[in-house]
């Protein structure tokens, strides 16, 4: 009996070692997998890095720079001359004003004095006496086309000597009809106007009904 008690043991602590050594074996076993998934995850991470490059090209994108809007606009006849920026409670026709105008007066006359000037040079240049008709008429009409060309800007050199008496007299920029400003604006496109704009609108309709 006592033989059979001691098999029974030793059977009994030979399982206890079997049961302990699978659970060490899988312990380790699980112990080794891990750093295997770890390693798995450090390798798959270098794959997020690609998130960066598209915020790069969004910034990029948006540093391009934007279309600048051109400052130097011309209302005016003459190139060159900025129109005039009002000041909050500036008078109507201040010295400022009539100094802007008068430059604006002065060289409108200059370039049309020098377009004459050119028409003419040109005329006694090229006048010739072709043999040809046709090519006589072809000249002629051309000349004729540059003189009242010329004619219409000698015309227009007479209403801006004028203008040029209304502001040295301070009668620039007021309407001959009813006497009201004229306005800036509408004479940074004609200095030579005389006339308001509800007074040209009804010189315009009274020629028509009478033409």
């Amino acid at each position: 009996m006592a033989a059979k008690k001691k098999a029974v043991k030793s059977k009994a602590t030979v399982s206890k070692k079997t049961v302990t050594k699978k659970k060490t074996v899988k312990k380790a076993a699980v112990k080794k997998t891990a750093p295997g998934k770890k390693a798995a995850a450090k390798k798959a991470a270098p794959k997020k890095k690609a998130a960066p490059k598209k915020a790069a090209v969004k910034k990029t994108s948006a540093r391009k720079p934007a279309r600048k809007k051109s400052t130097t606009s011309q209302i005016g006849p003459v190139p060159g001359i900025a129109p005039y920026k009002e000041k909050k409670g500036e008078e109507y026709m201040s010295e400022n004003q009539i100094e802007h105008f008068r430059d604006i007066l002065l060289a409108w006359k200059r370039s049309l004095m020098e377009e004459v000037d050119r028409t003419v040079h040109h005329m006694q240049d090229d006048a010739a006496n072709f043999p040809d008709p046709n090519d006589r008429a072809t000249q002629e009409s051309e000349f004729s086309m540059e003189l009242r060309a010329r004619d219409r800007e000698r015309k227009l050199i007479k209403k801006i000597d004028e203008s040029m008496r209304h502001l040295d007299s301070d009668e620039f920029g007021f309407c001959e009809a009813c006497g009201v400003e004229i306005g800036v604006k509408r004479l940074e496109a004609r200095p030579t106007a005389t006339l308001c704009i509800d007074c040209k609108i009804l010189d315009e309709i009274r020629e028509k009904q009478m033409g």
